[in-house]
């Protein structure tokens, strides 16, 4: 059997969560059209309530569609859910473990409920990669918040899944379990696991996937390379370190700047509209003598903004 070109696909996938009384119904996917190519670092993008953390139970098989079709490794959720479960591995973004149980006692009952058999099981080698080595015989309950993150990955990849969906997997962790933690998804990633990553880490995005879809209230507003989108943004900033201290921001013909924190100058332009040149042009004409200069594109904060809250200059690019 040939490797489908998809990791994902969904195809005008709707979910309509029905209402109670006092509550009306409320539509979390609305004719969501995704595809994820297999062997990406896949970004998952929105605010809070954007139907991100649907769109996954419904592949997982934890939410029943409303409309629409989805394939996981090829495989309909529908006609073949039992295969297309077995291809995903979750990692949901709320701490659960049964806290009765070692780690290797979860790994090994968790593979069990896969049907993996005992001699294809590879427990310690999930433990090590995630730095549970140690930890592997004691109880659940007694592992810091970070251990059961990194425990909750591993549970995901027993039966060693083709694909794997982290939902907000680094957040309220420390700098150096992100670190061991990406450094795990990336070595996935290279043996051809897809990965598909959800974050409020915007700049994790950035340097970790090759493409970005970004969701807003249950719809797809782009879904694009990583590079393809940044461009996206027409704004850059000038940013300029003047001979000497300015007190206050000066009046620049056509442009406006911002005093940054440490002194600098930044002045931004539309590169449709205008150039570096005239940026620095204008600084000369208010008296400003130059020291140093750079420029700065966009980043994925400023095209998050721009798609989701419908104004491009809710953040601007002089920002401290």
């Amino acid at each position: 059997m040939s490797l489908p070109e998809y990791a994902i696909e969904a195809e005008g996938l709707v979910k309509v969560y029905a209402g109670r009384k006092g509550v009306p119904e409320k539509l979390a996917l609305n004719g969501v059209d995704l595809k994820v190519r297999r062997g990406s670092m896949f970004g998952l993008l929105g605010p809070n309530g954007a139907g991100k953390s649907t769109f996954i139970n419904v592949l997982a098989g934890l939410v029943s569609k409303t409309g629409g079709a989805a394939r996981i490794w090829g495989m309909d959720i529908d006609h073949h859910p039992k295969a297309a479960r077995s291809a995903i591995g979750v990692v949901p973004q709320e701490l659960s473990a049964d806290v009765f149980f070692t780690p290797r006692e979860a790994l090994e009952v968790q593979a069990g409920l896969y049907g993996v058999p005992k001699g294809e099981r590879h427990t310690d080698e999930l433990l090590n990669a995630l730095g549970l080595s140690d930890k592997a015989n004691a109880y659940v309950r007694q592992l810091s918040g970070g251990m059961k993150r990194r425990l909750m990955v591993a549970k995901a990849m027993v039966h060693q899944p083709p694909v794997l969906i982290l939902d907000e997997p680094t957040a309220g962790v420390d700098v150096e379990l992100r670190r061991q933690l990406w450094a795990y998804v990336k070595a996935l990633n290279e043996q051809g696991v897809t990965i598909v990553l959800t974050t409020h880490y915007l700049e994790e995005a950035e340097a970790l996937c090759d493409h970005i879809a970004i969701v807003n209230r249950g719809e797809v507003v782009a879904c694009e390379p990583t590079p393809v989108l940044l461009q996206r943004m027409d704004s850059r900033a000038v940013v300029i370190a003047p001979v000497s201290p300015l007190a206050a921001v000066p009046v620049l013909n056509g442009f406006e700047g911002k005093l940054r924190a440490d002194g600098r100058l930044a002045v931004t332009y539309k590169t449709g509209e205008s150039s570096v040149e005239a940026v620095l042009a204008a600084v000369r004409q208010a008296g400003v003598a130059i020291r140093d200069l750079s420029t700065e594109d966009p980043d994925l904060e400023d095209v998050f903004l721009a798609l989701t809250y419908g104004n491009p200059d809710s953040r601007d690019p002089t920002r401290d």
